[in-house]
C-alpha cells in the first residue's frame, strides 16, 4: 500500500520543570521523567529534551468488528469497524477485562506494524465504515491515533475512540477534534472507587465527558461495567443517572455491562443479569431515553426504541442487527428524529467478524 505521508503529530504535551525533569501533560497523571524514564502508561518515554511515544506505528493486532461491539448503538448500526490497539494504559484498573493488552509492555508481546495511511487504506478496502482505537486506551498513543484519524478522514473513513477519558484539558481539543464517535468508560460514580480500583481520579473523567458533549461534534455514548458490591448500588446508579441528565441531557446512550472475574479481581462473582436490567430500568425511569445492557442475555436491553412511539427501531441479537426501521435519521412509524449518526441508505452489509486482519505495512515515521 501507499507510504505513510501523513504528518507525524507530536502534540507537544510536555513541560520542563526546574528540577530538570520533563512533565508529561497528556493526561492527569503528569508523570515527571528523567532522561530514559517511562511514565505510568509505560509507552511514553523521555528521550533527551522530549517525550516520545514508543509504540508509534505498532499494534497488538487488528480485527473487523461490528460497531455494536464497541459498544455504540447510535453510530451507523450494523456497520463494520476496523479495530486495533497498542499496549499499555494510563489507568490501573484491578478489574481490567483486556489486561493482557492494557497491562502489556510494548517490548513484551509481538507487535504488528501499521502506518496510519496503511490502516486507513485497509479499512477502506475491506468496506469498513470506521476505524476504532480500542483494546487499550488511545489517549496514551494519541499521536498515532490522531495521525491515523487524519489519514482515515482523507479516505472517507470515520474514527471511533473507545476510552476511559483520562486526558488533560490541553490535549482534549486536538484528540477529540478528529474523532467522529467516542464511547467513554465511566467506571463508577464514586471518587473512592476510582482511587481504590483504578488508581485514578473521577473528576477529570467527568470533565472530559462534559467537554465532548458540549464542545465537540463527536457522537458520545457512555459505558459502565457493573461490579457486584462495588459500583452497582441503586443509589450510585441514581446519582450517575441524575448527573448525566443534568450535564449531558437525556439523549446520550448509556450501556450497563456485566463484569466477569478477571485480572486482580478474581474473587468477585460475575454480575447477575438482573443487576444490569434493574440499572437500565432505573435509568429509564429517571429520564434517560436510550439505555442498553451488555455482556448478558437481555433481548430488550439490546434494542433501540423510538422514545416517542416506543416502537423498536434497531433490533439486535448480541452484536448482530436483525431488524432496522429507520428512514435516514427518522422513525419509520412516527417520523420522530432519532439522535445519533445513521446511514441514509439503511442497514449496510457488514463484513464484521474477521480477526487477524493483515495491514500491509510501510514503516511508520517516528
Amino acid at each position: 500500500m501507499g507510504s505513510n505521508q501523513g504528518q507525524f503529530c507530536r502534540g507537544g504535551w510536555q513541560r520542563p520543570l526546574e528540577n530538570g525533569r520533563l512533565e508529561c501533560t497528556l493526561c492527569p497523571r503528569a508523570c515527571q521523567l528523567l532522561d530514559g524514564q517511562r511514565g505510568f502508561c509505560f509507552v511514553r518515554q523521555r528521550a533527551g529534551d522530549r517525550i516520545e511515544l514508543t509504540t508509534y506505528g505498532t499494534a497488538s493486532g487488528y480485527c473487523i468488528d461490528p460497531i455494536e461491539k464497541k459498544p455504540l448503538a447510535h453510530f451507523y448500526p450494523g456497520s463494520a469497524v476496523l479495530s486495533f490497539g497498542t499496549a499499555g494504559c494510563n489507568l490501573g484498573c484491578r478489574f481490567c477485562q483486556n489486561w493482557d493488552i492494557s497491562k502489556a509492555r510494548d517490548d513484551s508481546r509481538s507487535s504488528t506494524e501499521g502506518a496510519p495511511n496503511d490502516i486507513a487504506q485497509t479499512a477502506a478496502n475491506w468496506g469498513c465504515a470506521s476505524v476504532a482505537f480500542t483494546y487499550n486506551d488511545p489517549v496514551i498513543f494519541a499521536e498515532y491515533a490522531i495521525d491515523t484519524a487524519r489519514a482515515c478522514h482523507a479516505l472517507g473513513v470515520r474514527t471511533v475512540a473507545v476510552t476511559a477519558g483520562y486526558i488533560s484539558p490541553g490535549a482534549r481539543e486536538e484528540f477529540f477534534s478528529v474523532m467522529d464517535a467516542a464511547n467513554i468508560d465511566l467506571k463508577a460514580f464514586s471518587a473512592d472507587f476510582y482511587r481504590r480500583m483504578c488508581a485514578a481520579d473521577l473528576a477529570p473523567v467527568l470533565d472530559t465527558i462534559r467537554y465532548v458533549k458540549r464542545h465537540t461534534r463527536t457522537w458520545l455514548e457512555l459505558t459502565t461495567l457493573l461490579i457486584p458490591g462495588e459500583n452497582d448500588s441503586r443509589d450510585e446508579i441514581d446519582q450517575m443517572t441524575d448527573w448525566i441528565l443534568g450535564e449531558l441531557g437525556p439523549d446520550v446512550p448509556v450501556h450497563f455491562t456485566a463484569f466477569h472475574p478477571d485480572y486482580r479481581l478474581l474473587d468477585v462473582p460475575a454480575t447477575p443479569p438482573e443487576v444490569c436490567r434493574v440499572a437500565r430500568e432505573r435509568a429509564l425511569e429517571r429520564g434517560l431515553r436510550y439505555v442498553y445492557t451488555g455482556n448478558t442475555l437481555d433481548t430488550s436491553g439490546q434494542v433501540t426504541y423510538c422514545y416517542v412511539c416506543k416502537q423498536p427501531l434497531v433490533l439486535r441479537n448480541g452484536y448482530e442487527v436483525r431488524g432496522y426501521h429507520l428512514a435516514g435519521t427518522r422513525c419509520r412509524h412516527c417520523q420522530s428524529e432519532m439522535p445519533g449518526r445513521f446511514s441514509e441508505t439503511g442497514l449496510p452489509k457488514s463484513r464484521a467478524g474477521r480477526c487477524a486482519v493483515r495491514v500491509p505495512s510501510t514503516p511508520a515515521r517516528r
